[in-house]
């Protein structure tokens, strides 16, 4: 199970201003190791399989759930979408609740969380009951500043929700990209710095919504749980994460969606908003176990065979 490093985890960051007065000084360096850097890294393919399918088993209210994000949530790193982050996530959410999961995926590599909007809005996806956004790497790595890339979450959020989209909003972690084995010091720190500057930001921002959440993973990468480009996730590191955001989406469908004697179609898609952080959603969720064979997910929509 992935531990987390707290001498670099719980560490304040720079404030803003220094931060960038760091930025301008190492700023010829950190160029010159961004262009290096790109050249020598590989171009993996999104992972392979269905992106739309009917998971679960037995009797029990239907569960619609929406992936949609980078290339994290595409796969990129793995061969096929039963070991990327959806395939464990169905796997997951079917321990956690009785019932078939009709499960969709959205997702193209190197978008950041705006061109992501605008893929939705092109062609929008059939309603969800949980939406799971998987993006920020593409915004750190575009220098998008947090404050305007919450901007941007907080537009994709109430497009999916005015649009009755989907009735919650989960919100993955970015990674800790200071852990990235591809990036070299000192821009592996200077993207780190930027990209645990945006994870809090979220965070701060979804604990004042009902309707939207952020789901807490505590990692730590290696060369062996990453991809073989030393950037992209590797089958542990989707696995981990997969099963956290299961856990994660069983506890927000109960909480949001599900139907009960007093709310038989389910709770209202817009909550009020919070002053604090949502007690169902404030602990870190634990990882998934490592090193074990990930089984197929599921049938795909319309298989009947299954």
């Amino acid at each position: 199970m992935p531990e987390r490093r707290d001498d670099e985890e719980s560490a304040p960051l720079a404030y803003p201003a220094l931060s960038l007065a760091r930025k301008l000084a190492l700023a010829p360096l950190l160029i010159i190791q961004a262009v290096r850097t790109r050249r020598r890294a590989p171009v993996l393919p999104e992972a392979a399989g269905p992106r739309e399918g009917v998971g679960g088993r037995g009797a029990g209210t239907l569960v619609r759930v929406l992936v949609i994000g980078d290339s994290s949530a595409a796969g990129v790193g793995v061969a096929h979408q039963d070991e990327a982050v959806v395939g464990h996530l169905v796997r997951t959410l079917a321990t956690e609740r009785a019932g078939l999961i009709e499960w969709r995926l959205r997702a193209r590599s190197g978008l950041t969380t705006r061109a992501i909007h605008a893929m939705l809005e092109a062609d929008p996806p059939p309603p969800a009951d949980v939406a799971v956004v998987v993006t920020g790497v593409n915004d750190v790595i575009g220098q998008v500043p947090a404050r305007r890339a919450v901007g941007h979450r907080r537009a994709l959020a109430d497009w999916l929700l005015e649009r009755q989209l989907a009735r919650h909003v989960v919100f993955a972690p970015l990674p800790p990209m200071h852990q990235f084995p591809l990036l070299p010091e000192p821009l592996r720190r200077v993207i780190g710095d930027d990209a645990r500057r945006h994870d809090r930001a979220l965070a701060e921002w979804a604990a004042t919504r009902a309707d939207v959440s952020h789901a807490h993973i505590a990692l730590v990468l290696t060369p062996a749980t990453m991809a073989s480009d030393g950037f992209h996730p590797g089958e542990p590191v989707y696995r981990a994460c997969g099963e956290a955001l299961g856990r994660h989406v069983a506890r927000a469908w109960a909480r949001h969606c599900e139907p009960t004697r007093d709310h038989p179609k389910g709770r209202a898609v817009a909550g009020p908003r919070l002053t604090g952080r949502p007690a169902a959603f404030s602990r870190p969720l634990a990882c998934g176990t490592l090193g074990r064979k990930s089984p197929p997910m599921g049938r795909r929509c319309g298989d009947e065979s299954g």
